[in-house]
């Protein structure tokens, strides 16, 4: 303690994190939503905060973006302080006409084109999912708020400017039900399975690859507050 990415000091992390990809966007969540929070760290500014939501002590932080960003952060979450569980609350491209823009995906699973989760287990496939008990009450949560989700598979891909190559590939994971593309969340699971900890990925519906519909940066940064919401409903869970 610290380690090399995070300067917090023992038990300033709560036992819940919600992590988005952006580092404003975890400010923004510990400004809107907690009560006394406060900056546990910002190395390479990376920015963690912890503080208490209705009683419940919880943390948010950034993971920076793609898998391997996500898994140094994650993983010393998990192994240097202790974190239990982790709700990824990020975004996500659509690929289906039926998935439109702003919905929130629940992400029971996600493929990804990294090689990151064949190297934890031999070069074999690894399933990488939510943990089920996470995912069930996101869902009644979401029920719960008359807030309707998409729960489903997504496509982690190591790319964000996809080589020509690859982008017919789109319509053959759309075609076998994958939700929407990102880039951490099978990541994530895998972290979490090989360290013990528990994850779920929450996804808004940012950019949409079949009607090329996309919101800014700043929307990006603040206006996921409904996904926010579930993702603590999830925590006070715990």
């Amino acid at each position: 303690m610290p380690t090399p990415h995070n300067s917090a000091a023992p038990g300033d992390f709560a036992d819940v994190v919600l992590m988005p990809g952006d580092p404003l966007r975890a400010r923004h969540i510990a400004q809107r939503f907690l009560e006394d929070a406060r900056e546990v760290t910002s190395v390479r500014g990376m920015l963690g905060f912890t503080g208490t939501h209705q009683g419940r002590r919880v943390s948010v932080m950034g993971h920076g973006m793609g898998i391997p960003s996500l898994s140094i952060y994650t993983t010393e979450l998990i192994r240097e302080y202790g974190v239990k569980v982790i709700l990824r609350v990020g975004s996500c491209g659509a690929i289906r006409e039926d998935v439109k823009l702003r919905d929130i995906i629940v992400a029971l699973g996600a493929g990804t084109d990294s090689n990151v989760n064949r190297m934890r287990v031999g070069g074999h496939d690894f399933p990488a999912v939510a943990d089920f008990t996470l995912a069930r009450q996101a869902v009644e949560a979401a029920e719960k708020r008359n807030r309707p989700v998409r729960v489903g598979s997504v496509f982690t891909s190591d790319y964000f400017y996809t080589p020509a190559v690859e982008k017919q590939k789109t319509a053959l994971f759309a075609s076998m039900g994958v939700l929407a593309v990102e880039m951490e969340v099978a990541g994530l699971y895998g972290v979490a399975a090989e360290h013990g900890a528990r994850a779920l990925g929450f996804l808004t519906v940012s950019d949409h690859l079949l009607t090329h519909q996309s919101m800014s940066a700043t929307e990006r940064q603040t206006t996921f507050d409904e996904m926010i919401e579930l993702a603590l409903d999830v925590a006070h869970a715990q």
